[in-house]
């Protein structure tokens, strides 16, 4: 089944969440993101096990499809395929940089909170 796009958007943040929104395809970039070079389905799929196989493909089609990241497939047995952020996917690094400096600030003050509860 396709995505049918949305056709206008009320804000563009509305166009970026349409694009990378949901849990499993931030998770997906923050890792392709993380690692320089490229990553095997299997490595996203260790990387992220509480995804399966059918989700983790479909995100990365949709993600494929976007323009968000390449898929490069070698011709050998068996075969291989990895996916890496796109060029124009790189426009999001800052994000993505950005969204993982927030989550560490956030995991810091809730442990200095639930110590100082203590």
């Amino acid at each position: 089944m396709e995505r049918q796009p949305i056709q206008t958007y009320n804000i563009p943040s509305e166009a970026t969440l349409e694009v990378i929104g949901g849990k499993w395809k931030l998770l997906i970039l923050c890792h392709l993101n993380c690692l320089p070079g490229s990553m095997r389905t299997s490595e996203l799929k260790k990387a992220i096990p509480d995804i399966s196989q059918k989700v983790l493909t479909q995100q990365l089609r949709e993600l494929e499809e976007d323009g968000i990241i390449h898929r490069t497939v070698y011709n050998q047995v068996p075969p291989k395929v990895v996916y890496e952020i796109s060029e124009f996917g790189m426009s999001l690094k800052s994000i993505l940089d950005q969204l993982d400096e927030w989550g560490e600030q956030y995991i810091h003050r809730r442990a200095w909170k639930t110590s100082c509860s203590e």
